[in-house]
């Protein structure tokens, strides 16, 4: 129960960070275990031009009924300018991708579109080089 609360709190924030990510333009590394955001990394180019390579590697819908897991890490990258992603998957603008890492499967990403409905997808493509940028170990 306490995680659900604390990721419908980190959701939340996400959704609320939008109308000022305009002025605070910063990477949040979350610990699902710890409830809490962990580390704060300013955006970059070279950060920006990795995600946009998982945007464009969409490969499906990430189909489990609950896509929060119980351990692990999600690192949400705020997007300037916006980038419009078209898939058979998604289509819209996206201003912010929230990276999953759980601890026993695959990353998968979490966009939203512009009704703030969320989406969790799968991508192809490797992600040590953004791990590297953010100086950070899972």
């Amino acid at each position: 129960m306490i995680k659900k609360v604390l990721v419908g709190i980190f959701v939340l924030q996400l959704i609320s960070t939008h109308a000022v990510a305009e002025t605070n333009q910063q990477v949040q590394i979350f610990d699902i275990s710890q409830g809490k955001v962990i580390k704060y990394v300013e955006v970059t180019t070279d950060l920006q031009q990795e995600v946009e390579k998982f945007l464009e590697g969409i490969s499906g819908v990430y189909a489990k009924y609950n896509p929060i897991p119980n351990q692990g890490f999600m690192i949400r990258i705020p997007l300037e300018p916006n980038i419009m992603v078209r898939s058979q998957w998604f289509d819209d603008l996206v201003d912010e991708v929230t990276i999953i890492f759980p601890k026993q499967e695959n990353p998968y990403l979490m966009v939203f579109d512009d009704e703030n409905n969320s989406y969790f997808l799968t991508f192809t493509g490797d992600t040590t080089k953004l791990l590297s940028l953010l100086n950070f170990d899972l």
